[in-house]
C-alpha cells in the first residue's frame, strides 16, 4: 500500500500541478529562484481530489491534535482548503492575511477568534516557512493557542524546519518534495537531466542561479 505522501504526490502529478522550468525559474515570495513549483490550487478544480485533500487534512487534525476550537487558513492559497476542512469538522473558520487591510476595519485576521481558543492552521505550501509562521504569530497575538499546522506540501528546507522548531509549531504535511520527486522520476514526468538541475538547486536554493 502506498503511503499518503506518495499517493498525494501521484495525484498532484496526474493533474500536472508540478511545474518544472529550469530555463525560466519561478520567483517565490521569499525572493528565491526555483526551477520547481507545486501548484496545490489546481486541486480545487477536481472535485474528487478536492474532497481527498479535505478528508485527509481533517483526519490528520482529528488524529494528531485532539481538542480543536477553530481552523485558520493562510491567505490566499489555503483559504478554500481551510474553509472546507472547517466545514467537515463543524468548526469556526478564520483566515489570516499577509498584511492588514489598508481600508475598512484594517483586519489582519478575518473572522472571529476568542482568546484561549485552540487553533489548527491550514496552509497550502511551506517553503521557507516565513509567511506560514507570520500567520501563527498573528493568531497568538490574538490570545489564542496554535496547536499545530497541516499543509498540503513542504519543500522540507532546513531553514523552515529550524523556523518551525524555534516557533514551537508542529507541522504535518500531506506530501513533500522528496515524495513528489520520487514519483515524478518513476513515472517519467521528469528526466534524469531534470533531477541533476533540481539537485544543484536543492544544495543552495537561496543562492541558486540558472546560469551556473
Amino acid at each position: 500500500m502506498k503511503t499518503l505522501e506518495k499517493l498525494f504526490a501521484e495525484k498532484l502529478l496526474r493533474i500536472k500541478a508540478i511545474k518544472l522550468q529550469p530555463a525560466n525559474p519561478f520567483t517565490w515570495a521569499s525572493g528565491w529562484k526555483s526551477p520547481f513549483y507545486c501548484d496545490n490550487r489546481k486541486t480545487l478544480s477536481y472535485p474528487s481530489l478536492r474532497n481527498f485533500v479535505k478528508i485527509e487534512i481533517s483526519r490528520i487534525i482529528q488524529e494528531r491534535f485532539g481538542q480543536v476550537d477553530a481552523i485558520a487558513g493562510v491567505a490566499t492559497g489555503a483559504i478554500p482548503q481551510g474553509a472546507l476542512v472547517a466545514d467537515e469538522l463543524n468548526l469556526p473558520f478564520v483566515y489570516v492575511r499577509s498584511h492588514p487591510k489598508d481600508h475598512g476595519l484594517e483586519n489582519l485576521i478575518e473572522g472571529e477568534l476568542r482568546p484561549g481558543m485552540r487553533v489548527v492552521v491550514v496552509e497550502d505550501l511551506v517553503s521557507t516557512g516565513g509567511s506560514s509562521l507570520k500567520a501563527v504569530e498573528a493568531i497568538r497575538n490574538n490570545g489564542c493557542e496554535v496547536i499545530g499546522m497541516v499543509a498540503s506540501f513542504t519543500y522540507g528546507f532546513q531553514v523552515s524546519v529550524d523556523a518551525f522548531k524555534a516557533a514551537k509549531v508542529t507541522l504535518v504535511t500531506l506530501t513533500n518534495y522528496e515524495a513528489v520527486l520520487e514519483e515524478a522520476l518513476k513515472t517519467e514526468y521528469i528526466s534524469e537531466e531534470d533531477v541533476t538541475v533540481l539537485n544543484a538547486w536543492r544544495k543552495d536554493p537561496a543562492h541558486w542561479d540558472v546560469e551556473k
